[in-house]
């Protein structure tokens, strides 16, 4: 099985361009074996990838653009389809090809075939499963301290309560004792004691002379 990797080695578009770069140069860094096959160079190339891609892949205009990635004559998808199958760590599997031992993809096809975990990867599971306790144990430790918090915030709120009403209670007896006893100790007022009235004597006044006015103008 060949990987064949359809590219326009005279394509004009450098978005094109830099989609092909990055397919190649991901299969060289991998050491994945596939064929260039050049459309620009070789009119059977362009005509059989053409031919091949899936009517449901091809673009609104019917003409498929490289880069386009077919293992032998199945083919596998486009770039963005390559581009999301990097992302998810899932390139080997969109080639059609086994996954290289150890790597994260093989752990994930695992999983999803037998729904178990290879032993070589057990360690390691065991330290994520160790850290996940680990917050566990945090989060609860967190969440008591939390309520101990609270419950001795509602209780010293209460004791605040209480001796707050204790010293409004204790204010009030104060202000009104002082009262009290300034009304018992008011005498009240005799008959005697009451303001006698102006007789009609007080009210007159001694007549001004004659002589005391000259007196003044002069």
């Amino acid at each position: 099985m060949v990987i064949k990797v359809f590219i326009a080695s005279q394509s004009g578009s450098t978005a094109i361009k830099k989609k092909q770069q990055d397919v190649l140069g991901f299969l060289e860094a991998n050491k994945i074996d596939f064929k260039e096959m050049d459309i620009a160079a070789n009119e059977d190339n362009r005509k059989w990838m053409r031919e091949n891609v899936p009517g449901e892949k091809r673009p609104q205009n019917g003409i498929p653009l490289p880069p386009q990635i077919f293992n032998d004559e199945l083919y596998c998808g486009d770039f963005e389809a390559f581009f999301n199958a990097k992302e998810d760590n899932g390139v080997y599997t969109f080639l059609g090809l086994a996954p290289p031992p150890g790597s994260k993809e093989a752990h994930q096809a695992i999983i999803i075939q037998n729904g178990e975990v290879p032993e070589s990867d057990k360690g390691d599971l065991g330290n994520e499963q160790h850290l996940h306790i680990a917050a566990e144990d945090q989060l609860e430790e967190n969440i008591e301290m939390l309520h101990n918090h609270f419950e001795q915030s509602t209780d010293i709120n209460e004791n605040i309560g209480e001796n707050e009403a204790v010293k409004v209670e204790e204010s009030v007896h104060q202000a009104i004792e002082p009262a009290e006893a300034e009304k018992e100790e008011v005498e009240p007022v005799t008959e005697d004691e009451e303001e006698q009235p102006v007789t009609e004597e007080e009210d007159e006044e001694e007549p001004v002379t004659e002589d005391e006015d000259e007196v003044d103008e002069s």
